[in-house]
């Protein structure tokens, strides 16, 4: 075999840089997209936000104070008439704040003679003696514990724990009791285990343990120390006052019958504590009451919020979609660093100045391709989808990526990035752009029914059914057949499972 060397002509695709930033600014949800726009505008002085009274803005890079100063000058290098007006302003209040803050309200502290490393204290004489006058009146007082903030279940306990007085013993047990509790408000270990942790000089015997049990079981919430879900309630329905109503059969019902509650043997219930069913639905009524996770009412959890990137509205009847002008500011090229840039000259500053007026272009670009795409899917979307926004979920329509890439003329995965973490609010709520994208089932008239659609069929036959008497999943699948939709059993289960509802045995109830 000879070695040789042959030229061939061919056409190969290849993804440009500017390509490969308007894909990924594509797929950004708008929060990552608002930080890719600060970090732009941070790294590119070819980068200012637009404001709409069509002033320009302050550039975030080092080369602000030039702009400003350029911006704020007329041609003789003086100042313009409206930094004069600004000053002004400025200067008439600080002369009311001065006026307002007086010498009779803020004493004077003589800071003015220090030096400016001069410590605190010399400064602030008073607050320091404040602050050792109330020290010396009570050296142990937790300020930290009892005027902070708590952000789990333990961190309150402790703060309740500062309040009372307890022994040195009786502060080690209770420390052991608290590093046992669940998120829950449960006890997860037990009292063997709490005895055996704590130092064996304590010489703590198991009834110490168990009273200090008891005196935190009075804390808040109602119901916290537990060691299971039948103490957990009776816990709470001993703090409840004895004027209660049917706060005795309560006791009893949960005492001695929660399994039959359980299962939803209301029959024996009723033959056992000898209650008839009016006056049983009035004792479940008060146990409803009761939280059966008593931490979760401490537990702070962070809330999430979504942006919408598109905003839907109906206007003399037609649905219109826009996209949402807070999501992301308008960007432009600034004028005066473009300005600078000249055409033959190859300096590193000019080629500096060259290369970042390009990426500032390519990035308002990829910016303009990103909303015209979401635009385009989004009103075909709501198009496709209006039965929807007219009736609710009864109304949606099964829907594929391949239906709106072939209607905006675009590629399945470019469908796919737009409708990934993005948001369009409309009347009926909040939804994902995913969310209109379902499954068919296949009706007895040749027609197709979106599993969205069934799933709120299936989750209003719930909601209207009888309580002492469920419908089963192979019921649910009848009334959906005589209405046209051949739906199997399984798949009502598995839809029912996915929307988190309980089988027919758990949902039957006497109230």
């Amino acid at each position: 075999m000879k070695a040789s060397l042959q030229l061939k002509i061919g056409q190969q695709l290849t993804m440009t840089p500017q390509l490969q930033q308007a894909i990924r600014l594509l797929q950004l949800s708008t929060l990552d997209l608002q930080a890719e726009i600060q970090e732009a505008l941070e790294s590119n002085p070819m980068l200012e936000v637009e404001e709409a009274d069509n002033q320009p803005t302050t550039s975030p890079s080092e080369h602000t104070d030039q702009h400003d100063s350029i911006a704020s000058a007329d041609l003789d290098g003086n100042p313009s008439s409206d930094d004069f007006a600004n000053n002004s302003s400025d200067n008439n209040t600080e002369a009311s704040l001065e006026e307002h803050l007086s010498a009779d309200t803020i004493p004077n502290t003589g800071t003015d003679e220090l030096p400016a490393d001069s410590p605190w204290e010399e400064s602030y004489q008073t607050s320091a003696g404040v602050s050792s006058s109330s020290g010396s009146m009570d050296d142990d007082f937790d300020h930290d514990g009892r005027n902070s903030t708590t952000d789990n279940l333990q961190d309150h306990i402790l703060w309740q724990l500062n309040l009372i007085p307890m022994s040195p013993t009786d502060t080690e047990i209770a420390m052991a009791l608290i590093d046992g509790l669940s998120d829950d408000g449960y006890l997860s270990v037990s009292l063997e285990d709490i005895l055996e942790s704590l130092d064996t000089e304590l010489e703590v015997e198991e009834d110490e343990v168990l009273a200090v049990l008891h005196r935190l079981q009075q804390f808040e919430p109602a119901g916290v120390f537990a060691q299971d879900l039948q103490d957990c309630l009776l816990l709470q329905l001993r703090q409840l006052p004895d004027t209660t109503p049917w706060l005795e059969e309560a006791k009893v019902v949960i005492g001695q019958h929660i399994a039959l509650l359980g299962s939803k043997d209301y029959a024996q219930v009723m033959r056992k504590t000898k209650l008839s069913e009016d006056n049983l639905k009035d004792v479940l009524r008060l146990i409803q009451e009761l939280t059966p996770r008593p931490g979760e009412l401490i537990i702070s959890e962070q809330s999430e919020y979504v942006i919408p990137d598109v905003l839907v509205r109906k206007v003399k009847g037609e649905w219109r979609v826009d996209l949402n002008p807070d999501i992301a500011p308008k960007l432009r090229v600034n004028a005066d660093y473009a300005s600078l840039v000249k055409r033959a000259d190859n300096s590193p500053d000019n080629s500096y100045l060259k290369d970042n007026l390009q990426e500032a272009r390519w990035f308002i670009k990829s910016l303009l391709s990103r909303n015209d795409t979401l635009l385009k899917v989004a009103n075909k979307i709501v198009e496709y989808q209006e039965d929807f926004f007219e009736i609710g979920e009864e109304g949606m329509k099964p829907l594929v990526l391949h239906d709106i890439a072939e209607a905006v003329e675009m590629h399945e995965s470019t469908i796919s990035r737009v409708t990934t973490q993005k948001f369009m609010h409309t009347p009926r709520g909040i939804f994902e752009l995913k969310y209109f994208f379902s499954s068919h089932v296949s009706t007895d008239s040749g027609g197709e029914c979106s599993s969205t659609a069934i799933r709120a069929m299936i989750k209003k036959l719930i909601a209207e059914e009888s309580l002492k008497k469920p419908l089963s999943d192979n019921k649910i699948a009848t009334i959906l057949g005589d209405k046209g939709i051949q739906v199997a059993r399984r798949t009502v289960a598995k839809y029912r499972e996915a929307m988190m509802i309980p089988p027919s045995n758990e949902r039957k109830r006497l109230l």
